[in-house]
């Protein structure tokens, strides 16, 4: 049976700017045997081809095709949930070009969803504006529910705090996209052409990685390359299929 995989990239791939050992070769194995694989990505900001100048800077060479993020994913749905609609973005980069890559217009007023994702450039008059428009009947969507590192130093909010003000004051629940989200994960499957079966979830944290592939019932590896740490692992009531060391210990099949 074929197989392929969905491959988170933070802490699997690379650490910030500086790759993981092992991640180069295991791409490079995957093209040379012409497996089947998509870097799944819950960050919102970055576009596929902002991704594939970041790997090659790493000397890991692929495609556009082989990227697939939670701003892409919510595009996709919201396409289908309305087509030709509108929206009031906080966010930047790759999400407003996906949404305009999916017919979607882009618009400050009386708009048909709110969308959330990861950015630096909006202020609190637009999280308020955004506020009153979820109040007059806009439906709230975060490209995903990351949270905060809690790092001193860290500029850029998790969108989890974001999309937490903004439930708390309007009263209404938001819709996540991305990971562990059964939408990008199936979506993100579909693009490769596989059933079920014949896909493996392969990524560092056990809230979003591991629990999205086992809701969808992937197979799913967990590597200890970042934030995962094997000690943590029985205090959660799911478990991965297997646990690895680094990307170096993964089983091509």
């Amino acid at each position: 049976m074929p197989q392929g995989y969905l491959i988170d990239m933070d802490g699997v791939i690379y650490s910030g700017n500086d790759p993981i050992p092992g991640a180069k070769e295991f791409v490079h194995k995957l093209l040379d045997n012409s497996i089947p694989f998509l870097f799944l990505t819950n960050n919102s900001q970055r576009s596929p081809r902002d991704i594939v100048n970041k790997l090659a800077g790493m000397d890991i060479y692929v495609s556009e095709e082989h990227c697939f993020t939670s701003a892409m994913a919510t595009g996709w749905f919201l396409s289908r949930m309305k087509p030709h609609g509108t929206a009031y973005v906080l966010g930047e980069g790759g999400l407003l070009t996906s949404l305009h890559e999916n017919g979607y217009s882009l618009v400050t007023q009386n708009p048909d969803f709110v969308v959330v994702g990861e950015g630096r450039n909006f202020t609190l008059e637009m999280v308020n504006q955004a506020v009153d428009m979820i109040l007059d009947g806009a439906k709230l969507v975060a490209t995903n529910l990351d949270p905060s590192p809690k790092k001193r130093g860290w500029t850029n909010l998790g969108i989890k705090a974001v999309v937490a003000m903004i439930e708390e004051a309007t009263g209404h629940k938001a819709f996540s996209v991305g990971k562990p989200s059964p939408v990008m994960m199936r979506v993100a499957r579909k693009k490769l052409s596989l059933v079920t079966a014949e896909t493996t979830m392969i990524g560092d944290t056990m809230d979003t990685d591991i629990l999205g592939g086992l809701q969808v019932g992937y197979r799913t590896i967990l590597t200890l390359t970042g934030v995962s740490k094997r000690e943590t692992l029985n205090q959660y009531a799911f478990a991965p299929d297997m646990v690895v060391e680094s990307l170096l210990e993964v089983p091509l099949d």
